[in-house]
């Protein structure tokens, strides 16, 4: 039979849960916004565990010593230590803090926050365990730690280093630990902005007008969109594919808004739109930018095809990169994506095989004639013509071969070629040989430009022994390229203008030796017309002439309007 105490307490117990359940509801404020990039890890906030305890469907089983009771169907983590804890002291009648989180509007400890010491740009995981569940970072250290229970490594932490103002990675929550109670402080608005970097919709349009520069923490000045990136180890090759693709100005709008891809759960997507936002964000901590989170989503993408301290090729990442963010979004609007709408053409394709090799194939297959050896004669000199259509997000150009001998001073000669005469190989009469799958005849033709059209100079070539570079300078016009002089276009459908002058917008240069060199690349800031040379973190304004007297190796030209 139960004593009258254990009713007495059987009895305050519920009234306990009832009057914290009605707390929580009126003092754990809800922020106006959600982050959907630091979603992608499946954690749950301390907040969202307490309620999870409180509906786990256990029977009311106590927890004890940290753990809960075998045959409860939940693992135990570390995150659960306050709630444990809090439970011990409901249980033992100490009632030194209820299950709801305090909330305060000031704290001791807001001016120990160092803002130059933090870093949103690396993954988030905890420093000592390595886990990406539940991750806080300390503000007056910068370091990552799990969790804020009393035997998580934040707590532990706090204690250790006096560090007491920290902030939830994914809720942008900000606690003071060891006291537990959540800080609601304007003063802190700044650091949300450079952990999850926003903008509506008037601000994206009003990027491009934008002539003001920004200030970071440690003075120096940088113009929003103009950012240095980091290059971790050999990384150039993402650095001048990112930068040229900021210059896409759709592009670059859809990614600065994440509601626009809010359903997609690629982590590729996510973190491309992340690392937009921060190149554009005019509130950044520091003037430069550094690619981890992406660069690692990108190894994972790719299954180590691209990965940080392996040089590789701009143009064969930039491939990928489009296909694999059109792959990942066109799920959302049947079958297209913001990517071929920016970057998509089509090609005419005409193949000409001559028969008098399927001939012979088939004679070495069937071995036999069937008597019409005739006919086989007559049929080894017709030309077997294939016509296609075939769409487009980049058109390569071939260079003219270097010449073998030197120059009266003994220097190589350095040849130079317009980019006319290489477009050539596009309007639909000159024969390109190619030999795999097979070898053929190919005329090309464009049937339908794109808004933004991107060339790729083939300046490498691989033989049996090593890989060998044209270093052949195009000259290309920066400004009003006409299309339509130099190859034929489609005519244009009714109430319709054929568009073919194209601005260019990005102009990618390789310096050195093939497989050794390094990557910088050529922007426009539209806002003001003027050239940008960026190598990394260097970013210097250049002169426009400037732009076409390097080794070209990739472009993006934009079509005006």
């Amino acid at each position: 039979m139960k004593t009258k105490r254990e009713d007495s307490e059987n009895a305050a117990d519920e009234e306990g849960v009832a009057k914290r359940q009605k707390l929580t509801e009126d003092l754990s404020p809800q922020l106006a916004f959600e982050n959907p990039i630091l979603s992608l890890a499946s954690y749950d906030d301390d907040e969202e565990e307490e309620d999870e305890d409180r509906r786990d469907g256990n029977g009311g089983k106590p927890v004890y010593n940290g753990r809960k009771e075998e045959g409860n169907g939940h693992n135990y983590s570390e995150d659960d230590d306050d709630d444990d804890e809090e439970d011990e002291e409901s249980r033992l009648g100490q009632g030194k803090r209820g299950r709801a989180i305090e909330v305060r509007r000031d704290c001791p400890y807001l001016d120990t926050v160092n803002r130059q010491v933090l870093d949103f740009d690396f993954e988030k995981f905890c420093s000592v365990s390595l886990s990406n569940l539940n991750v806080y970072a300390c503000l007056v250290c910068g370091k990552y730690y799990q969790g804020r229970g009393q035997k998580s490594h934040a707590y532990t932490h706090s204690l250790e280093a006096g560090h007491h103002v920290y902030i939830n990675l994914r809720t942008e929550k900000v606690y003071c630990l060891p006291d537990g109670y959540e800080v609601i402080d304007p003063s802190l608005d700044d650091i949300r902005h450079v952990l999850n970097p926003r903008f509506s919709r008037e601000q994206v349009g009003q990027l491009d007008r934008n002539r003001q520069w920004s200030r970071a923490l440690d003075g120096s000045d940088y113009l929003p969109g103009m950012v240095g990136l980091n290059n971790i180890k050999e990384t150039d090759f993402v650095n001048v594919t990112i930068q040229s693709l900021m210059r896409v100005t759709p592009l670059r709008n859809f990614f600065l808004i994440p509601e626009n891809y809010i359903h997609c759960k690629s982590q590729l997507v996510l973190r491309f739109g992340e690392l937009t936002r921060k190149i554009w964000h005019a509130r950044n901590f520091k003037g430069q930018v550094s690619p981890h989170e992406f660069l690692q989503a990108v190894m994972k993408a790719s299954k180590k095809r691209f990965r940080i301290g392996a040089q590789s090729d701009p143009v064969e990442f930039m491939s990928w990169l489009l296909n694999t963010l059109h792959g990942d979004l066109k799920s959302l609007k049947k079958g297209s994506s913001i990517i071929h709408q920016c970057f998509q053409g089509e090609l005419e394709v005409v193949k000409e095989i001559h028969s008098k090799r399927i001939a012979e194939k088939k004679e070495n297959e069937d071995d036999q004639n069937n008597g019409n050896g005739d006919d086989g004669g007559t049929e080894a000199h017709k030309v077997m013509t294939e016509t296609s259509k075939m769409p487009f997000l980049m058109l390569g150009l071939d260079l003219p071969p270097p010449p073998l001998f030197k120059d009266i001073m003994e220097k190589n000669i350095i040849p130079q070629v317009p980019l006319f005469n290489i477009l050539k190989k596009f309007d639909g009469e000159t024969v390109t040989e190619v030999v795999r799958p097979r070898i053929a005849r190919m005329r090309y033709r464009v049937t339908k430009l794109p808004q933004y059209l991107i060339l790729h100079m083939r300046r490498f070539t691989k033989n049996n022994f090593f890989v060998e570079k044209n270093p052949t300078l195009v000259n290309f016009p920066v400004k009003n390229l006409e299309l339509k002089d130099y190859i034929p276009l489609p005519a244009p459908n009714d109430n319709e203008k054929l568009r073919t002058k194209y601005d260019l917008i990005a102009n990618i240069v390789h310096d050195g030796k093939p497989g050794e060199g390094s990557y910088r690349v050529f922007v426009q800031r539209k806002s003001e017309e003027l050239w940008y040379e960026m190598q990394d973190l260097h970013v210097s304004e250049t002169l426009p002439q400037m732009v076409a007297l390097s080794e070209t190796y990739m472009q993006i030209y934009e079509q005006q309007q």
